[in-house]
């Protein structure tokens, strides 16, 4: 299953006289990155948010905002300790009384008074199982987003690892031709230089292409590593970090082709192949 790292996702709930709205952005990351915006109110929630996102998500960059809004608007009330009130008063008149000019004390002063004035606290709870439950709904869609804007890059996955193959099927087929040419290459090469041709100088001329050249290995590694390619988008799991593996593995194998080839054909397939490897590996990037 291939999920991109890439995507959105939007969701909204209402509790009684409360609404909440949680978004969910993803960009790709080599690790997984959570961020949080939350109300004071739902502030409690992060770490069970954090586990939410380790069981469903592997890998990127996340940011989650959660927005809550009353449909009550203003402050309901205030509650005044008026015992503590009291207190002050008599504090600040008792020492008004010592001094030669006393600064006469109004309700403000005393209002400003730690303790003295506070707003009642609101009951979230209901709010916070809402939001835990809304948080929950979101992360879902988020992944069946992840997931259907990943399956959107399997044709061009498919696509380019069907044309590494048939690039390296090409250059194998090829390879018995070209060693023949270039042993005709080598006789001419004697002829003309009207030098006795001698079969053993020739056999050892042949051989010394022959491993300057053969690079049979690198075509096996080529097309197991492309297979393996094929099989590891099947697999229903973070797939990201072994596709980038395998894309410098491939490029490793193709460069080697590239550095042995002593024809214009096969260093083509070669810079081919590593044009394709290289437009696989900048959409692996986003794969989680």
């Amino acid at each position: 299953m291939i999920r991109s790292m890439t995507a959105f996702a939007r969701k909204d709930v209402q509790d009684g006289q409360i609404t909440l709205t949680c978004e969910i952005r993803t960009v790709n990351h080599r690790y997984l990155e959570p961020s949080f915006r939350l109300p004071d109110a739902l502030r409690e929630l992060e770490n069970p948010f954090r586990e939410e996102l380790r069981k469903q998500l592997k890998r990127g960059k996340v940011d989650v905002s959660i927005r809550l809004q009353s449909a009550e608007s203003g402050v309901s009330g205030f509650e005044i300790n008026e015992d503590v009130a009291h207190a002050v008063n008599e504090a600040a008149n008792h020492v008004n009384r010592m001094l030669d000019n006393p600064a006469h004390i109004n309700a403000l002063d005393i209002l400003r008074w730690p303790g003295v004035l506070s707003v009642p606290e609101q009951d979230y709870s209901s709010a916070r199982e809402a939001g835990l439950s809304l948080f929950k709904q979101t992360v879902a869609e988020l992944t069946v987003v992840r997931e259907r804007e990943g399956e959107r890059l399997r044709p061009l996955f498919d696509e380019r690892l069907a044309q590494m193959k048939a690039l390296v099927a090409t250059v194998r087929e090829g390879m018995p031709g070209l060693l023949k040419a270039q042993e005709e290459h080598i006789r001419e090469r004697f002829q003309k230089a009207r030098v006795e041709l001698d079969p053993e100088r020739v056999a050892q001329e042949m051989v010394m292409l022959a491993q300057k050249c053969d690079v049979a290995e690198e075509l096996d590694r080529l097309e197991a590593h492309i297979n393996e390619v094929t099989d590891t988008l099947k697999r229903d799991e973070a797939i990201g970090r072994r596709l980038d593996f395998l894309m410098q593995e491939l490029n490793r194998e193709a460069n080697t082709l590239s550095s042995k080839s002593i024809d214009a054909d096969v260093t083509r397939a070669a810079v081919d192949l590593k044009v394709l490897i290289e437009q696989v590996r900048e959409q692996v990037q986003n794969i989680e």
